[in-house]
């Protein structure tokens, strides 16, 4: 009796273990990252956990807002891409993390749509007489949170230099006040197609992924260009960093970065994704919704997991 009874315990339990190991829910990537990556790596998100079996949590934001997610929360994501490498150095290295892996390049440039005042004169060249002629509405994000914001404002600062017109930043700049300002680029775009605003500052890849129209502007001012580095770094903005102190970005051609945080909670998972991320498949996924991936992405920094690059 005795022995059938423990034989039927025996029984009981290594069927409530194995109905419990079935049942487990599956394990879930927790990405940070910056609005204008939400589709992008969504997409690169969705792909990866179909061949993984996994789930996914994206939390989106202006990338110095996800920054301070972690330095002034305490929120650990698995990964964090942002907008802008400099977050990186400025925010998060050395106490969030070691290394940050280079991996996309953008624009800026001036979105609007067919409705939006002026869309058929305006061009590259007559941009900045457009957007401060009576009634046009100009939108634009907030230079506390997201970097568009504060690179919106080193493109203003680069038009004065390269039109010799003194005062023309202030004078964009009182164009399109603080009514005009949202959180982050993304929140902009459903006010500049619903006719609330005539422009809005954007990234090319954005614009392109979403089917706006959009004035290509010069590289002197696009902060696209390498070769003009020189010339983008006179310019500089001022925005607050940890606590009350601040922090000068200067102006730079754009680089989107990654990292997977100190104490990130499914590490190896979250490598497995950079690695997909950074693949031949990964790029082609990005490049489909309109962010130019990095050919050759680059790690700056040490303690990156091994073979994160191709």
């Amino acid at each position: 009796m005795t022995r059938h009874l423990i034989l039927g315990l025996t029984t009981m339990l290594a069927a409530a273990c194995a109905g419990t190991r079935g049942d487990q829910a599956p394990r879930t990537i927790v990405v940070f990252n910056a609005g204008s990556l939400a589709r992008p790596l969504r997409a690169a998100l969705d792909s990866f956990a179909a061949r993984q079996g996994v789930q996914v949590s994206q939390e989106s934001a202006g990338s110095l807002e996800s920054a301070r997610k972690l330095t002034e929360l305490g929120k650990i994501p698995d990964v964090i891409a942002l907008a802008d490498e400099d977050v990186f150095p400025q925010l998060l290295v050395p106490a969030h993390a070691s290394w940050y892996v280079r991996f996309a390049h953008n624009r800026m440039v001036l979105a609007y749509t067919p409705k939006s005042r002026e869309a058929a004169t305006i061009t590259s060249a007559n941009w900045w007489q457009v957007l401060t002629r009576l009634g046009v509405e100009t939108g634009r994000s907030d230079p506390q949170l997201d970097p568009n914001g504060y690179r919106t404002l080193l493109v203003l600062q680069l038009a004065e230099r390269m039109y010799a017109r003194p005062g023309l930043a202030a004078e964009l700049l009182r164009a399109m006040p603080a009514r005009n300002v949202r959180s982050k680029e993304a929140d902009l775009v459903g006010l500049l197609q619903a006719g609330e605003f005539d422009y809005i500052w954007s990234y090319e890849s954005m614009a392109k992924n979403l089917g706006l129209n959009f004035v290509q502007l010069p590289e002197a001012i696009d902060l696209s260009s390498p070769a003009d580095s020189a010339l983008y770094a006179a310019a500089s903005v001022r925005v607050r960093g940890k606590g009350a102190d601040s922090v000068t970005f200067r102006g730079k051609p754009i680089v989107y970065a990654l990292s997977i945080p100190r104490g990130a909670p499914h590490f190896e998972l979250a490598a497995q994704f950079v690695r997909y991320l950074l693949s031949a498949d990964g790029r082609r996924v990005l490049r489909a919704e309109g962010l130019d991936a990095l050919e050759a992405p680059r790690v700056v920094g040490i303690g990156a997991p091994a073979g994160l690059l191709p």
